[in-house]
């Protein structure tokens, strides 16, 4: 594998989202060193996703050009795009792994990104799913 990190919406959220708390500190941390490593990888759907997050959804939402600045920020990384094998093998995922089919679209564009790991409260903490860990950096250990 390549030691890349494919990073959920969530993650993404409450690195940006000020009234996170703990979680704020942690994404932020995680995502600084992501930065640092060169290894995290989003796809088209967490910035989709994060977008109208940010900007309706969390207690105080960012302004819309503070949130397509974050965006073009993220734009550096390896950015994966679904094409029509991508949601087949979603589907496949879907219903081998009882996903919800957008969360096997997520792993399904993790395993096209060639990533180990997938950091992500919406899934189950230390399943792996295709050859995909997932991690909840959230969860108490």
């Amino acid at each position: 594998m390549s030691g890349r990190i494919f990073v959920d919406t969530n993650v993404l959220i409450y690195a940006h989202d000020i009234q996170a708390g703990r979680k704020q500190e942690k994404a932020s941390q995680i995502l600084g060193g992501l930065w640092q490593s060169k290894t995290g990888v989003l796809s088209t759907q967490v910035l989709q996703e994060f977008y109208v997050n940010v900007t309706r959804k969390i207690p105080s939402p960012l302004k819309r050009s503070t949130a397509r600045d974050i965006i073009r920020q993220y734009s550096v990384w390896p950015v994966i795009g679904p094409d029509a094998d991508m949601i087949v093998q979603a589907s496949e995922l879907e219903e081998r792994h009882a996903l919800s089919f957008w969360d096997a679209m997520i792993v399904a564009a993790a395993r096209k990104a060639g990533a180990e790991r997938i950091l992500t409260e919406d899934l189950n903490h230390g399943e792996t799913i295709d050859g995909v860990m997932v991690e909840n950096p959230f969860a108490e250990r």
